[in-house]
């Protein structure tokens, strides 16, 4: 059963279409700050499309900020699930919600287990647009990979484009204890605001679509207690 299409909020689509978005990206990146070279990044892209067949819609697995804020044009959303992947605050964040002083965490697919999340369907015609603005906001920063994989919607096997964490990446972090998980999420802020809000409306989206994931609602209670502890401390 599809849900309605959500659309998001406002202001990350204009900031991804806008002509100096890569550009100003790349000047506002902290100094020693690895990105995808301009060759990599349409080389990635090149290959990702090279197995999509023309005139099909095109599936996207959202497990994140795409359920909350996914800035793509799309006409149908779907509850589905994925395998042999997990959802994991694995990437230390410097830019967007975080800075190299005090940085956050972000979410990616990581290795092993499952996911529940979405599926976001972009309409055939609308495909190479979306697209492009989709690999502005995932593909741009080096630490994701972009791979089709099959996800389930229901019994129905869907071929979707996923982004996974770059394992060689050095802004990935591997498992952090709960409690350093916690430090950073409540601690990230940048440009786009504060990692723990990031945090917050992924796990308000999950529970509005009745999906539960225990390892997120496990760490909401630890965030939550890391926050009052901190918060005492200025009693």
């Amino acid at each position: 059963m599809p849900i309605g299409p959500d659309p998001g909020v406002p202001g990350m689509r204009e900031r991804l279409s806008h002509a100096d978005f890569l550009a100003s990206a790349r000047a506002s990146a902290p100094a020693g700050f690895r990105m995808r070279s301009h060759a990599d990044f349409e080389a990635t892209l090149e290959r990702i499309l090279r197995r999509h067949r023309a005139g099909d819609p095109l599936h996207v697995f959202a497990y994140g900020s795409l359920m909350w804020n996914p800035a793509l044009e799309h006409d149908a959303q779907f509850r589905a699930r994925i395998h042999g992947w997990h959802r994991s605050f694995c990437i230390r964040n410097f830019v967007g919600r975080g800075t190299p002083e005090c940085p956050g965490l972000m979410l990616a697919l990581d290795r092993g287990g499952s996911c529940n999340g979405m599926l976001l369907r972009i309409p055939a015609p609308k495909v190479g647009e979306e697209v492009a603005l989709l690999w502005r906001r995932e593909m741009t920063w080096g630490t994701y990979d972009a791979r089709w994989m099959t996800a389930w919607v229901d019994s129905v096997p869907v071929q979707a484009l996923a982004f996974v964490v770059d394992r060689r990446h050095e802004r990935y972090v591997g498992t952090l204890s709960p409690q350093e998980t916690a430090r950073l999420i409540n601690c990230g802020r940048g440009v786009l605001g504060s990692c723990r809000n990031y945090f917050d409306a992924t796990v308000q989206k999950l529970r509005e679509l009745g999906i539960r994931d225990v390892a997120m609602e496990r760490l909401h209670d630890v965030v939550h207690a890391h926050q009052a502890s901190g918060d005492a401390l200025f009693l």
